[in-house]
């Protein structure tokens, strides 16, 4: 149409009859009505109703990260519901009036809808993989959250939700929902002040937010499951979420104890694929209301929530190593909050984001009277690092006289744990005297211990014949950590007449009987000893854990040996605990007087007076070192964001496997870290995002890894 014809047909619709602008206005009505329907392929016959979908398409590139509009064909319209997978053509071109190409992926349906924005040609969805709705509004939301909070994309925050499809799991229906159980007794909660009140709550339908700090004992899987006993006797659902298969299997049996079978159900890896899929359905359906699992249980659709609760937040398996890199304890305070559900954060120990929940009033402390921690705590002696052994024996398993004292009498009422930093043997050499590491004088590298004493450097093969320390002068080396299996030998050989079992990595130990032996074991893999518990445990190589370049060293360290330490019995049992460490240091003091939340108080005030997190958010941005400095010179960062560095990022060792964050082999990457205040993490967040969706767009230069509060900073 001509503009001269367009300006005379609005004339006669300004001047015309009544029937005339009747019928303009009607025509125009089905012309707008046509454009907005969506147009497929070889016209192929659309719903009737609700013809457009949106999709969420598996994509997990950060400029893609919207919904996608298809076309939803009469055949498929019943299936075709919002939370169903599907299938669709992704990147398809139009020629000629036609959507052609593009590859098939996979996608979830998130809204049906009358009309599309775009106008072109809609491809239709190529397939619904399954009628079953498993991505719900309620757990779609809690996605966008966590993906906005930690600068990720959607699809791979819903990669991590929603597990892969079983298709003979979906095919068998779920048993019918059980009635509510029985309020729980108080039990052990009675030892806290405030632990009957918190039950109450619970069972009440209230939200109460607590963070626990637990007695030292094994009864902490009872409690946890007494807690999730009382939510569901008042009609609503639970979620346990514990750092191990083996912590959850003890919360599970307890919980099966307390409620009966039927109306909860463990989610770990060890159940296998189609099982776990099995009863993860089961949970999305309704038919159960209670689970209990590890890191990826967090995002379990557990309908209508009233407890979220967390076992050992400090424990690094709760921080997901895939994009985004989501923390079990944010997602579930993001659940507690969107779904008005109650909160506990339990533990031995005590993180300084806990404390802060506190601080803020967000969450009530609950804890146990002084009386109660010194009667169920056993004894903590310390032993100096330089305290020597008097006699051969000791001299033998590498022990001062104080700690071969403490072993031996331990062995003459029971087990016995030792706990060393690592595994396996560490050839990894210090100076004696002042601890500082040896390394290479050509390249920096550790020196190793080879065949017949000698010394050479680990990355560049260098043998050193003549070291001496570059700090002190001094000439003598120890090894810097003695793993396991080495310190297993060394006991054995110091007490031949007793068993000595090992727990790590490769074999890890469920339980111990209670005759007496010695049991060696990593940090994270204690057993527990039957029969009450350990007669005592020796905490080796403290220096170890302090020493470490991090800034949760103390609180890490603390956070081991209080686990390791807590399955030993009581004082009033006879129970001791030798840790080998600088007596006068924060965390080993702390230990002794069983104080994790003062340490935790103290570690928060020193880091709001240094602007560390989590009293401020901090982001990191690691890639090459021009990718980096671009990213940051384009982003938009909030007003006063700082930016620290970059500085170059470690080579990781050559026979180590590789982890998420590692450069690519071969490549030398540099890191930034910015710094924001308390209330600009969101902004932070969509900023960063944003820059790397730009650059995506534009294809310049390589990718940049960014994570959000990231756990490993030095």
């Amino acid at each position: 149409m001509s503009r001269e014809n367009g300006r005379s047909e609005v004339g006669v619709e300004a001047s015309g009859t009544g029937e005339q602008l009747a019928l303009i206005r009607e025509a125009v009505r089905e012309k707008k009505a046509d454009r907005a329907k969506p147009r497929t392929w070889r016209g192929a016959e659309l719903a009737a109703e609700l013809p457009v979908a949106r999709v969420l398409v598996d994509k997990g590139l950060v400029h893609l990260d919207r919904y996608f509009d298809y076309a939803v064909p009469a055949a498929m319209d019943a299936e075709a519901q919002p939370g169903v997978r599907v299938r669709v053509r992704f990147g398809a071109g139009e020629k000629g009036g036609r959507r052609e190409g593009g590859k098939l992926v996979s996608g979830f349906i998130v809204e049906r809808v009358a009309e599309s924005e775009y106008r072109g040609v809609l491809a239709p969805l190529a397939q619904v993989l399954s009628p079953e709705r498993v991505l719900s509004p309620e757990l779609l939301g809690l996605c966008r959250a966590v993906a906005d909070r930690y600068a990720g994309t959607l699809a791979d925050v819903v990669q991590l939700a929603v597990p892969p499809r079983r298709a003979r799991a979906e095919a068998k229906p779920s048993p019918p929902l059980l009635a509510p159980n029985a309020p729980p007794e108080v039990g052990s909660w009675a030892r806290y002040g405030a632990g009957a009140g918190f039950l109450s709550a619970l069972t009440r339908g209230d939200a109460p937010r607590a963070v626990w700090t637990a007695l030292p004992g094994a009864t902490w899987p009872q409690e946890l499951a007494r807690a999730a006993a009382a939510a569901l006797a008042g009609g609503r659902g639970a979620l346990v979420v514990v750092p191990d298969g083996r912590a959850a299997a003890r919360v599970d049996e307890a919980l099966g104890e307390l409620i009966g079978e039927g109306r909860h159900v463990l989610l770990t890896a060890d159940a296998g694929p189609e099982e776990r899929y099995r009863r993860w359905l089961a949970v999305s359906r309704g038919s159960v209301r209670a689970v209990i699992g590890t890191r990826a249980a967090m995002f379990a659709p557990v309908a209508d929530l009233g407890l979220v609760a967390l076992w050992d937040d400090g424990d690094s398996s709760h921080s997901d190593p895939h994009a985004p890199q989501p923390h079990a304890r944010e997602v579930l305070i993001q659940r507690s909050v969107n779904e008005r559900a109650g909160f506990l954060l339990g533990g031995l120990s005590c993180t300084v984001e806990a404390a802060q929940l506190v601080e803020t009033g967000w969450a009530r402390p609950l804890t146990a009277e002084r009386e109660q921690v010194r009667a169920a705590a056993p004894l903590v002696r310390t032993i100096g690092e330089g305290d020597e052994a008097r006699d051969a024996a000791a001299r033998a398993a590498r022990l001062p006289s104080m700690a071969w004292q403490v072993v031996r009498d331990g062995l003459t009422r029971g087990p016995v744990l030792v706990q060393v930093p690592r595994r396996g043997y560490a050839p990894r050499l210090a100076c004696e005297r002042c601890r500082t590491p040896a390394r290479c004088r050509a390249c920096a590298g550790p020196l190793e211990a080879q065949e017949a004493g000698a010394l050479a450097c680990a990355w560049c093969g260098r043998a050193e014949p003549d070291w001496h320390c570059a700090e002190c002068g001094g000439a003598r080396l120890r090894a810097q950590i003695v793993g396991a299996r080495r310190t297993a030998e060394e006991l054995g050989r110091a007490f031949p007449a007793v068993p000595v079992r090992t727990s790590g990595r490769d074999h890890v130990l469920t339980t111990v009987p209670g005759a007496p032996a010695l049991v060696v074991s990593t940090p994270g893999a204690e057993p527990v000893a039957e029969g009450g518990g350990y007669a005592a445990a020796l905490l080796l190589d403290g220096w170890a854990l302090l020493g470490r370049p991090d800034l949760r060293a103390g609180e890490e360290a603390l956070r081991r040996w209080l686990g390791a330490a807590a399955l030993v019995r009581g004082q009033a049992a006879g129970g001791t605990v030798a840790v080998i460490a600088e007596p006068t240091l924060r965390p080993v003091q702390a230990l002794v007087r069983w104080d994790p939340v003062g340490h935790a108080v103290r570690e928060l005030a020193e880091r709001a007076e240094l602007g560390f997190p989590p009293v401020s958010r901090m982001a990191s941005v690691a890639g090459r070192g021009e990718d980096v400095a671009e990213l940051l010179r384009t982003a938009e960062l909030p007003s006063g964001a700082e930016v620290l560095g970059p500085v170059p990022l470690p080579v990781p060792d050559a026979g180590r496997p590789r982890r998420p964050g590692d450069p690519p082999p071969g490549e030398e990457w540099e890191r930034a870290l910015v710094r924001v205040r308390p209330g600009q993490g969101a902004a932070l967040a969509a900023a960063l995002k944003a820059a790397r969706a730009a650059r995506l767009v534009k294809r310049e230069g390589e990718a940049v890894r960014v994570r959000i509060d990231p756990p490993d900073l030095g």
